[in-house]
């Protein structure tokens, strides 16, 4: 996103009121119809299911600069999904109609968001082959990457700080945490990974790229 991009969308969101909430907070339920769309400032929201066993399987997580639920709206179709604050969130809440406006009169906004969403599309087709053929292992370093890409704190070292935890990435992956737990082990042996205070880090990320899709 370029600066003028940023700055015209901060400018739009801006005339509407500040909401800040805890994490936890719920913004939206299964089946809800949105008639808002939520511009992150700060903190991050996920997109999450639960399984008939009520497991939590996470499905995106937004950060800023964020606009959502775009696709609800242009499609007027009711939310399959619930939206819920991981972190402290601060964020504005326009009118779904206010919005729509905006992108169509702006194509430089709609362009650019059209490349974020190709984005993220490109993610879950990845996260999706991982699903269809490959171990827990491979689907457990995928998510290490993804998060290092979105998330990642690059490091002077080379490595990459993550704030996340082994709950976390069984939600993310589809895994049980007993089998995140064995899996982080073996790459904690392998010296791929280490484990610190509320961080995970990777020693080096182009050495764990060369192991994915690998069962060993």
């Amino acid at each position: 996103m370029t600066d003028d991009i940023s700055t015209k969308i901060h400018d739009f969101f801006a005339q509407y009121n500040v909401r800040r909430y805890p994490k936890g907070q719920i913004l939206l339920l299964n089946g809800d119809t949105p008639s808002t769309i939520y511009h992150l400032n700060k903190g991050q929201v996920k997109v999450y299911d639960i399984t008939y066993r009520g497991d939590e399987i996470i499905l995106n997580v937004f950060k800023p600069p964020a606009f959502f639920p775009m696709s609800l709206v242009i499609n007027h179709t009711p939310n399959p999904f619930i939206y819920e604050a991981e972190t402290a969130i601060e964020l504005h809440e326009a009118p779904a109609e206010d919005v729509v406006a905006f992108i169509k009169a702006n194509p430089d906004v709609m362009f650019d968001l059209l490349s974020r969403v190709y984005r993220g599309v490109d993610g879950l087709l990845g996260r999706m082959a991982q699903l269809m053929s490959n171990s827990a292992r491979s689907r457990l370093i995928y998510e290490l990457l993804n998060e290092s890409r979105r998330f990642g704190k690059a490091q002077p070292d080379g490595s990459h700080l993550l704030e996340i935890n082994e709950k976390g990435l069984a939600a993310r992956a589809g895994l049980s945490r007993e089998t995140v737990s064995r899996e982080i082990n073996k790459l904690k042996s392998e010296g791929l990974i280490s484990i610190e205070t509320k961080h995970i880090r990777l020693t080096d990320v182009t050495v764990l790229q060369q192991k994915l899709g690998q069962d060993t």
